[in-house]
């Protein structure tokens, strides 16, 4: 069978309930509903990271952070020095040259390989897109108005459509199979939407605030570009040769609230992390079935290179897993990932609260998170390095331990009721710590000064 064509389309900040599959209340998002019922939705799909620039290097690279060394935006020092107990370990911005992108290996096999919108890993040296594998970079996002009422672009949105649609058709052309990664700016801030769906989300939601409004309203334009984009296909005579993938960077911002999951963009629990996913392969993939085996997007690196019949490249560390046979519902194959550990680490601090968060300052202080079936164990570095470790808990805080099946929400803490599997979980943590290797911050803060105004 020839290799199929690949879509990728990237949201920025849509967060798991923003999208009517999910549950969205206030906005109506019927492309993506649409793509959800031809395909396959995963339920407990995960980003790799809670923000932008790491959960990209993360699904670039097919590894963990500590394999790159991007962990942040900027910088792992963001908020109030004086409160911050530990020296973060340092942040890079730009994916490292000597890592051989998803979109090398793609390129190597005979792929044209083209991304539309934000890129976020050029750091201060100006990496590019075209350094790392990608034929073709196109960018745009106009710069908004006061009102951040767009009539024509708002994010970039129908811009970076057409020029993916346009990619898509020179390739059909050319008879060469394709990457198209559609890496939206939107709904990220600032907040830009059509004057015709403000209208329309102000009408619709007379009580909201103006950023509420925005952000329905611009969520409401990100889908019809997603319509756009899935309707090309159709009329390039492409949609059975393509494997979709429809997902997110990380979770919402506190704008729209991700109940009944914790948090936000930012941080680690659930809110933060957890996004909606879709898979369509028409004719390979079955309609209309939903899938609850974890997964996170380090996975699509082995799988896009499996779907394309691609070889792993020559000394390729690759942290995630091939999903092709779960997503072709093979025997077993559900069975195979169910009780893999996945794991989240961010040796650094991120400022303001989430919704519903564990500290009053930030939406993270360092930590190393990790899920296996249906628990999930937030180590938090602060209180491990400076508090006792294990000889401390539960009193000292390093652990908070949630059943997702029976808690989705994150409300009670069991380390200290389910101490045999808090103990399994972080002698996994530490084991997986050492190999990659992962490095915890250790070096106490001189600046530490909480009582300071």
């Amino acid at each position: 069978m020839a290799s199929p064509n690949i879509l990728l389309i990237f949201a920025d900040d849509l967060g798991w309930k923003d999208v009517g599959f999910q549950g969205a209340e206030n906005w109506e998002t019927p492309h993506i509903d649409r793509l959800a019922r031809e395909g396959l939705v995963f339920s407990h799909a995960y980003a790799s990271a809670g923000n932008c620039a790491p959960s990209r290097a993360n699904l670039l690279s097919g590894q963990y952070g500590p394999r790159h060394g991007v962990y942040a935006v900027q910088h792992t020092a963001r908020g109030p020095r004086h409160l911050q107990r530990l020296i973060p370990i340092p942040n890079r911005e730009d994916l490292p040259l000597e890592t051989v992108t998803l979109a090398e290996a793609l390129s190597a096999h005979g792929y044209a390989t083209g991304l539309f919108g934000k890129w976020h890993l050029e750091g201060p040296v100006g990496t590019t897109p075209q350094q790392q594998g990608f034929d073709v970079y196109f960018n745009s996002r106009p710069k908004p108005n006061p009102f951040r009422d767009e009539p024509f672009d708002p994010k970039g949105i129908y811009s970076l459509t057409e020029a993916t649609i346009f990619f898509m058709r020179e390739q059909r052309d050319a008879g060469r199979p394709f990457f198209a990664f559609l890496s939206h700016h939107a709904i990220h801030t600032a907040l830009e939407a059509r004057p015709a769906s403000i209208a329309k989300y102000r009408q619709a939601m007379p009580h909201a605030s103006r950023r509420e409004i925005m952000y329905a309203a611009c969520t409401h334009d990100f889908d019809d570009g997603v319509g756009q984009v899935l309707a090309a296909l159709e009329n390039l005579g492409l949609a059975d040769d393509t494997l979709v993938v429809f997902t997110s960077d990380n979770g919402s911002t506190r704008t729209s609230s991700q109940e009944p999951l914790r948090g936000n963009k930012g941080g680690y629990y659930e809110g933060g992390i957890r996004e909606p996913f879709v898979v369509r392969w028409p004719g390979r993939i079955a309609a209309g079935r939903t899938e609850v085996t974890p997964i996170f997007n380090i996975d699509l690196y082995p799988t896009f290179l499996a779907a394309a019949g691609a070889p792993i490249p020559s000394g390729k560390v690759l942290d995630g897993a091939n999903l092709m046979p779960l997503f072709l519902n093979e025997a077993g194959a559900a069975d195979a990932l169910a009780e893999r550990p996945i794991y989240w680490y961010f040796p650094g601090y991120l400022n303001d609260p989430v919704l519903r968060g564990r500290d009053p300052d930030f939406r993270t202080r360092p930590v190393t998170v990790m899920r296996q079936g249906d628990w999930k164990l937030h180590l938090y570095h602060e209180e491990w390095v400076l508090d006792g470790g294990a000889a401390g808990l539960p009193g000292n805080r390093a652990v908070e331990l949630y059943h997702l099946g029976r808690d989705i929400g994150e409300h009670d803490d069991l380390s200290a009721t389910e101490p045999a599997v808090r103990d399994q979980m972080l002698a996994t943590i530490l084991a997986w710590k050492k190999a990659v290797p992962a490095q915890f911050p250790t070096e106490p803060n001189p600046d530490y000064q909480p009582s300071a105004p």
